[in-house]
């Protein structure tokens, strides 16, 4: 397997290189109550693809050769509905267009669809994107009507364990790997101190593509139309600004009685989508881009675990990644690692050996929201204005992959 050099190689330009000239996201809002409860997913990815080439105006759409998205709930792979919203926002029909799930890794694996493609040469410039709306399709419409029983009942427990809840491979963490109540509720209320600190200071303000969108007061909007309201949301709406680990201690287990893992100290069910803009270095040059690259993508690594315990995903993903890249822990500036539940993320960065105040600096998945196919590119939107603002050079993104696996992306900034 080839590797990359190490950081001195990494942050050397070279034509070659898959450069990010944009990567944008909406919102994320909390499912059923929150600012998207009446918009659909494919809506949101109409809005954040359309965001994306007002951010490029010097880019012709026309040369945009394929757009990825990460999707995991929506109906019928979400692709139809994918496409429409690419052709509603105004791309070309050439631009072709597929759909990915890889779970909660997909909106990252959409990114790396994108950059494979780029460096293989088949396609010159594409845009990774997830979208995710856990309001219309999570819960008992997400559950399959029907599974094999060979399967279901398989003698292999590992194949069994595949439709296992994550709320179950949360404690499993927790008891095997010693990860405490207390320690995963301060873990908590930190991911949300963080948010709030990030969201007043407006540190997301480059990263959020404000939509206008309908809300209606009603059950069923389909029966009153009239009673629409237009309203704009441009906020994160999940996070608590009074969280506290006072507070957190006081909520009750909601897988087992006898549990660690709670509402409060487990990732929101949420809505969202985004979208990364990449090019080969030498096609920026050739069209004049090249004062618009903001960072670029290095390289992307994914590797299976137990589904009884997914959550250990990026602990084993993360080390991968730095041996594919040649790099240290020491050398990545922030991490950017999913807060699927606190306590398959504190044993993940307590397993490498990371400094938290390098992880989610602007808080995670337990504060922000856990959009499913949105999630591994709203983290990289997340992490390149942060990189310029504290002036890092590496971030890292990562995440857990529901049946057992971690998928980790490094990418640079410019």
């Amino acid at each position: 397997m080839a590797t990359a050099k190490g950081l001195k190689e990494i942050l050397t330009k070279k034509p070659t290189d898959i450069v990010i000239l944009s990567s944008l996201r909406t919102p994320v809002t909390r499912a059923v109550k929150g600012g998207f409860r009446d918009t659909h997913d494919h809506e949101l990815l109409s809005h954040v693809l359309r965001a994306t080439l007002a951010a490029n105006p010097n880019l012709d759409p026309s040369a945009i050769d394929d757009i990825a998205v990460g999707v995991v709930l929506a109906e019928l792979g979400g692709h139809k509905a994918s496409r429409m919203a690419q052709l509603h926002a105004d791309y070309p029909d050439r631009t072709a267009l597929h759909t990915i799930n890889r779970a909660c890794s997909s909106g990252l694996a959409a990114i790396t669809s994108i950059a494979h493609a780029i460096t293989v040469g088949s396609i010159s410039v594409g845009i990774g994107a997830g979208m995710e709306s856990m309001t219309k399709n999570y819960g008992s419409k997400a559950i399959p009507r029907s599974l094999s029983d060979d399967l279901r009942h398989s003698p292999r427990k590992e194949a069994r364990d595949c439709i296992m809840p994550m709320g179950d491979t949360s404690e499993n963490v927790a008891k095997r790997y010693n990860i405490s109540r207390a320690d995963q509720d301060a873990f908590a209320a930190e991911s949300h101190r963080k948010a709030s600190h990030a969201q007043k200071q407006g540190y997301f303000d480059k990263e959020i593509v404000p939509v206008k969108t309908r809300q209606w007061d009603v059950e069923d909007p389909e029966k009153l139309p009239k009673a629409a309201r237009e309203v704009t949301v441009d906020k994160d709406d999940g996070i608590r600004h009074d969280a506290s680990v006072e507070k957190m201690a006081k909520l009750k287990p909601v897988f087992a009685k006898d549990g660690y893992s709670t509402a409060g100290n487990s990732s929101q069910v949420s809505d969202g989508a985004a979208a990364t803009l990449l090019m080969r270095r030498s096609t920026a040059n050739e069209l004049g881009l090249t004062g618009s690259i903001i960072g670029k993508w290095v390289g992307s690594q994914v590797v299976g675990c137990l589904p009884d315990e997914m959550g250990v995903g990026p602990a084993i993903a993360i080390p991968k990644l730095l041996d594919y890249t040649g790099i240290e822990v020491g050398d990545v500036g922030i991490w950017e690692i999913n807060e699927a539940f606190a306590s398959q993320a504190l044993y993940c960065v307590r397993k490498l050996g990371i400094d938290e105040s390098k992880v989610n600096p602007k808080g995670g998945a337990i504060a922000l929201g856990h959009p499913l196919g949105m999630t591994g590119a709203r983290q990289l939107a997340t992490l390149m204005p942060e990189l310029e603002r504290q002036g890092q050079d590496l971030g890292v993104v990562s995440m857990c992959i529901g049946t057992g696996m971690g998928m980790a992306g490094l990418f640079a900034r410019e």
